[in-house]
């Protein structure tokens, strides 16, 4: 198996080449020559599997420079009831005749990012203590990514954690489950902006060969083709539970910010799952569900990015995006090149709506856009008839799943986060402080570390050659 960049570059590489570089060397985002196709006799085969042993079966078709016997233990390694809590991993819930809610926050940082980002953390141990050598990772969070990857990487041999996020943008749990951690090889850089331009400053140094190659530049945002492969095994085993024949179809509704989330969904559709619809859920910064509407693709800057109650979806640049646009443009890299080099880098937008139909129809897309007040009337209407309650991002993905769930169709909606992490959003919806695991008691209160830093390339890049000293 071998990538591909969605730019064109004619370099091919490996899996574990891919995995400590992030962005190809032209900017563009790594992909697999091909997808391994997946029939039904594979599905009956995996139907039935432990988390760890599906993961193994789906990261091995991807996977050919890791011995079989190392990924198996690696994914064992990774998902076990010890960290998540359940033996399931991500168990279903019945909401109504038809709609399911998969739980993906039963991680460390009690969200789904914990999904992939146990496993790339083990990857990294693995591969870096094969070649004896060192990397530093480079990440930008509007706010689940941070932990996770923090979470996932503190003590890690060899490896330190440089990791942006919008100063003040966060809910105040997120804050504090990153600012509180004192790991030596954990930086915190809030950075004075909006997540938008922590990503730039990610990009910006990954592009910057030299630096990236002197300071050992790695990166766990969803670019990392590595954290989004680990997160398509989960719409499998979401698709396992809700159906028990292998040529029935579900939908999934994904709360989608950064487009790596509903990005894994795709792959897995591609991959052959039995998928009707993708369902995009968008806050007020609906860049995403724009497009899918009308094939424009238009991003904002950070004075029209606006500041909600989902807070990890405020973002106006859906970085995942391209791979998407990659896959529905016919793999073309020269025309990709041209979009979100030149396109987006003058204009500010791009044009697909010639295109637009063929995303709805051979590749099962839809979009739809959720509100504060949206958010407030389905967190109270869950745990009212379901004595069920929801994140703020997770009531986005409901309330838009619930438009576009067609007669007899089963609509898995992905849970993205758990409810305290944006308490007080839940207590406007409620009237009540969600609950609270006891390991997070009084999270808020604990000293920080984190050092606040322009918007600037240079000090970024400054700060990180100083660590690494």
């Amino acid at each position: 198996m071998l990538y591909l960049s969605t730019r064109g570059h004619p370099d091919r590489k490996h899996f574990c080449q891919i995995l400590l570089e992030g962005l190809a060397p032209d900017g563009g985002l790594y992909l697999p020559e091909s997808y391994p196709q997946v029939d039904a006799a594979m599905l009956a085969k995996w139907r039935g599997l432990p988390y760890a042993d599906l993961a193994f079966e789906i990261l091995s078709l991807y996977i050919d420079d890791i011995p079989d016997s190392d990924l198996l233990a690696i994914c064992r390694k990774t998902y076990t009831e010890e960290v998540f809590g359940t033996k399931a991993i991500v168990p279903l819930k019945k909401l109504e005749e038809g709609v399911y809610l998969e739980a993906l926050s039963n991680g460390p940082t009690l969200a789904f990012k914990d999904m992939a980002m146990q496993l790339l953390g083990n990857l990294f141990e693995y591969e870096l203590g094969r070649r004896g050598e060192e990397l530093n990772i480079l990440g930008a969070t509007s706010g689940d990514t941070g932990s996770a990857a923090e979470y996932a990487m503190r003590g890690k041999q060899g490896v330190r954690v440089f990791m942006t996020s919008p100063n003040g943008r966060m809910s105040p749990f997120q804050q504090a489950q990153m600012f509180s951690l004192q790991d030596a090889n954990i930086h915190n850089l809030a950075v004075e902006g909006v997540f938008d331009d922590c990503q730039d400053i990610v990009k910006a140094v990954s592009n910057d060969l030299e630096f990236k190659r002197k300071y050992r530049i790695g990166t766990v945002n969803s670019i990392n083709w590595a954290r989004l492969v680990a997160q398509v095994v989960y719409y499998f085993a979401g698709y396992f539970q809700a159906t028990r024949a292998n040529d029935e179809k579900v939908s999934f509704a994904v709360p989608s910010g950064n487009f790596g989330n509903i990005c894994a969904g795709h792959v897995a559709r591609m991959m052959g799952l039995p998928v009707t619809q993708l369902v995009a859920a968008t806050n007020e910064n609906d860049v995403l569900d724009e497009f899918f509407r009308t094939g424009i693709y238009r991003v904002r800057g950070s004075a029209d990015t606006y500041e909600t109650s989902s807070p990890s979806m405020d973002i106006s640049k859906a970085s995942n995006f391209e791979r998407f646009v990659f896959d529905l443009l016919g793999r073309d890299g020269a025309r990709v090149r041209q979009l979100f080099g030149e396109e987006l880098g003058t204009k500010g937008r791009f044009d697909l709506s010639a295109d637009i139909e063929r995303a709805r129809s051979q590749f099962g897309f839809a979009s739809g856009r959720s509100t504060h007040a949206d958010r407030l009337a389905t967190i109270k209407d869950t745990f009212q008839r379901f004595g069920t309650m929801i994140d703020t991002h997770t009531a986005d993905g409901l309330k838009v799943a619930r438009e576009h769930r067609r007669a007899g169709e089963t609509m898995i909606v992905l849970e993205t986060a758990l409810p305290i992490k944006f308490a007080a959003t839940i207590v406007e919806a409620l009237g009540r402080e969600p609950d609270r695991p006891a390991k997070f008691a009084g999270i808020e209160q604990l000293p920080k570390r984190v050092t606040v830093l322009p918007a600037d390339v240079a000090r970024v890049k400054q700060f990180i050659a100083t660590h690494c000293a």
